[in-house]
Protein backbone atom coordinates (compact mmCIF):
# COMPACT_ATOMS: atom_id res chain seq x y z
CA UNK A 1 0.00 0.00 0.00
CA UNK A 2 1.15 3.66 -0.91
CA UNK A 3 -0.25 6.56 0.22
CA UNK A 4 0.42 10.36 -2.38
CA UNK A 5 -0.19 13.09 -0.51
CA UNK A 6 -1.70 16.57 -3.12
CA UNK A 7 -0.79 19.98 -2.25
CA UNK A 8 -2.05 23.08 -4.24
CA UNK A 9 0.58 26.05 -3.90
CA UNK A 10 -0.60 28.61 -1.74
CA UNK A 11 -2.59 31.71 -2.93
CA UNK A 12 -0.24 33.88 -6.11
CA UNK A 13 0.77 37.20 -5.53
CA UNK A 14 -0.28 38.96 -8.39
CA UNK A 15 0.87 42.20 -8.17
CA UNK A 16 4.19 42.53 -10.46
CA UNK A 17 1.70 42.24 -13.37
CA UNK A 18 5.05 42.06 -15.32
CA UNK A 19 6.46 39.27 -13.38
CA UNK A 20 6.74 35.75 -14.98
CA UNK A 21 4.38 32.69 -13.64
CA UNK A 22 7.21 31.06 -12.91
CA UNK A 23 8.65 33.76 -10.79
CA UNK A 24 5.40 34.76 -8.57
CA UNK A 25 5.00 34.49 -5.17
CA UNK A 26 2.58 34.25 -2.81
CA UNK A 27 0.74 36.73 -1.52
CA UNK A 28 -0.13 37.32 2.50
CA UNK A 29 -3.51 35.50 2.30
CA UNK A 30 -1.36 32.54 0.74
CA UNK A 31 1.53 32.86 3.38
CA UNK A 32 -1.51 32.34 5.84
CA UNK A 33 -3.21 29.56 4.38
CA UNK A 34 0.23 27.73 3.79
CA UNK A 35 1.14 28.10 7.61
CA UNK A 36 -2.19 26.88 8.31
CA UNK A 37 -2.19 24.03 5.87
CA UNK A 38 1.32 23.13 7.15
CA UNK A 39 0.32 22.96 10.97
CA UNK A 40 -3.03 20.87 10.11
CA UNK A 41 -0.55 18.36 8.44
CA UNK A 42 2.07 18.10 10.99
CA UNK A 43 -1.12 17.69 13.17
CA UNK A 44 -2.36 14.80 11.58
CA UNK A 45 1.37 13.11 11.47
CA UNK A 46 1.90 11.72 8.28
CA UNK A 47 4.64 11.28 7.16
CA UNK A 48 6.73 11.59 4.07
CA UNK A 49 9.08 9.54 2.55
CA UNK A 50 9.88 11.39 -0.71
CA UNK A 51 8.53 15.03 -1.65
CA UNK A 52 8.10 15.85 -5.61
CA UNK A 53 7.52 19.55 -6.00
CA UNK A 54 7.63 22.10 -9.05
CA UNK A 55 10.40 24.59 -8.91
CA UNK A 56 7.82 27.38 -9.08
CA UNK A 57 8.82 30.57 -6.72
CA UNK A 58 5.54 30.01 -5.17
CA UNK A 59 5.54 26.15 -4.30
CA UNK A 60 9.17 27.30 -2.80
CA UNK A 61 7.40 30.05 -0.77
CA UNK A 62 4.56 27.74 0.01
CA UNK A 63 6.39 24.60 1.40
CA UNK A 64 8.42 27.73 3.18
CA UNK A 65 5.83 29.76 4.99
CA UNK A 66 3.98 25.57 5.60
CA UNK A 67 7.01 25.26 8.37
CA UNK A 68 7.27 22.08 7.59
CA UNK A 69 10.44 20.21 7.76
CA UNK A 70 10.54 19.13 4.45
CA UNK A 71 13.46 18.52 1.98
CA UNK A 72 11.98 18.33 -1.52
CA UNK A 73 12.94 17.15 -4.99
CA UNK A 74 11.79 19.85 -7.35
CA UNK A 75 11.08 18.62 -10.62
CA UNK A 76 10.52 20.47 -13.54
CA UNK A 77 8.28 18.38 -14.79
CA UNK A 78 5.59 19.13 -11.77
CA UNK A 79 5.08 22.88 -13.21
CA UNK A 80 2.02 23.53 -14.67
CA UNK A 81 1.54 19.60 -15.75
CA UNK A 82 -1.85 18.07 -16.55
CA UNK A 83 -2.75 14.88 -14.99
CA UNK A 84 -1.09 12.71 -17.57
CA UNK A 85 2.33 14.65 -16.87
CA UNK A 86 1.83 13.93 -13.06
CA UNK A 87 1.44 10.47 -13.79
CA UNK A 88 4.36 10.07 -15.68
CA UNK A 89 6.61 12.12 -12.82
CA UNK A 90 4.75 9.39 -10.13
CA UNK A 91 5.56 6.46 -12.03
CA UNK A 92 9.42 7.31 -12.63
CA UNK A 93 9.90 7.42 -8.73
CA UNK A 94 12.80 5.43 -8.20
CA UNK A 95 13.60 3.58 -4.46
CA UNK A 96 9.88 3.00 -3.64
CA UNK A 97 8.80 5.19 -1.07
CA UNK A 98 5.94 4.15 0.71
CA UNK A 99 4.35 7.43 1.05
CA UNK A 100 5.09 11.00 -1.30
CA UNK A 101 3.56 14.28 -0.93
CA UNK A 102 3.54 15.69 -4.64
CA UNK A 103 3.55 19.40 -4.43
CA UNK A 104 2.29 22.07 -7.45
CA UNK A 105 -0.42 23.82 -9.27
CA UNK A 106 -3.84 23.06 -10.91
CA UNK A 107 -5.58 22.10 -12.85
CA UNK A 108 -3.23 19.00 -13.15
CA UNK A 109 -3.70 18.23 -9.41
CA UNK A 110 -7.35 18.47 -9.02
CA UNK A 111 -7.18 16.45 -12.55
CA UNK A 112 -5.10 13.89 -10.88
CA UNK A 113 -7.31 13.17 -7.92
CA UNK A 114 -10.38 12.80 -10.60
CA UNK A 115 -8.44 10.39 -12.56
CA UNK A 116 -6.78 8.20 -9.19
CA UNK A 117 -10.01 7.97 -7.44
CA UNK A 118 -11.81 4.73 -7.63
CA UNK A 119 -15.75 5.91 -8.72
CA UNK A 120 -17.05 3.05 -5.87
CA UNK A 121 -15.02 4.67 -3.02
CA UNK A 122 -16.58 8.39 -3.57
CA UNK A 123 -18.04 9.92 -0.76
CA UNK A 124 -18.93 13.49 0.58
CA UNK A 125 -14.75 13.83 0.98
CA UNK A 126 -14.47 13.48 -2.56
CA UNK A 127 -17.77 15.56 -3.55
CA UNK A 128 -16.08 17.99 -1.54
CA UNK A 129 -12.56 17.62 -3.20
CA UNK A 130 -14.34 17.35 -6.53
CA UNK A 131 -16.24 20.54 -5.64
CA UNK A 132 -13.20 22.51 -5.39
CA UNK A 133 -9.19 22.27 -5.24
CA UNK A 134 -8.30 25.82 -4.29
CA UNK A 135 -4.80 27.32 -2.95
CA UNK A 136 -3.19 25.79 -0.57
CA UNK A 137 -5.57 22.52 -0.56
CA UNK A 138 -3.92 19.42 0.41
CA UNK A 139 -5.57 15.52 -0.17
CA UNK A 140 -3.96 12.30 0.92
CA UNK A 141 -4.96 9.25 -1.08
CA UNK A 142 -4.38 5.66 -0.24
CA UNK A 143 -3.13 3.35 -2.82
CA UNK A 144 -3.45 -0.75 -3.20
CA UNK A 145 -0.01 -0.64 -5.04
CA UNK A 146 3.50 -2.08 -4.18
CA UNK A 147 5.45 -0.29 -7.00
CA UNK A 148 5.14 3.83 -8.06
CA UNK A 149 5.17 2.10 -11.67
CA UNK A 150 2.18 0.11 -11.11
CA UNK A 151 -0.37 3.14 -10.39
CA UNK A 152 -3.25 3.55 -12.69
CA UNK A 153 -6.16 5.44 -12.97
CA UNK A 154 -9.52 5.03 -10.55
CA UNK A 155 -7.13 2.93 -8.19
CA UNK A 156 -7.06 5.22 -5.05
CA UNK A 157 -9.16 6.19 -2.33
CA UNK A 158 -9.03 9.58 -0.92
CA UNK A 159 -8.97 9.32 2.79
CA UNK A 160 -8.27 13.33 4.03
CA UNK A 161 -9.12 16.71 2.31
CA UNK A 162 -8.76 19.98 4.18
CA UNK A 163 -8.39 23.28 2.67
CA UNK A 164 -7.21 26.07 4.74
CA UNK A 165 -10.49 28.16 4.89
CA UNK A 166 -11.36 25.01 6.65
CA UNK A 167 -8.84 25.77 9.59
CA UNK A 168 -8.60 29.57 9.65
CA UNK A 169 -12.30 31.29 10.73
CA UNK A 170 -10.38 34.06 9.30
CA UNK A 171 -9.34 32.58 6.03
CA UNK A 172 -12.93 31.20 5.42
CA UNK A 173 -14.67 34.71 6.15
CA UNK A 174 -12.09 36.37 3.29
CA UNK A 175 -13.49 33.59 1.31
CA UNK A 176 -17.33 33.85 2.02
CA UNK A 177 -19.15 35.76 -0.94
Amino acid sequence: MKRLGLLRHAKSDWDDAAARDFDRGINDRGRRGAAAIGQHIAAIGYRWDAIVASPAERVRLTLEASGLSLAPQFDERVYLADAEGLLSVLHAIVGEPEAVLLVGHNPGLHELLFRLVDPATEDPLFTQAAERFPTAAFAVLELPIDQWRDLEPGRATLVHFARPRDLDPELAARHAG
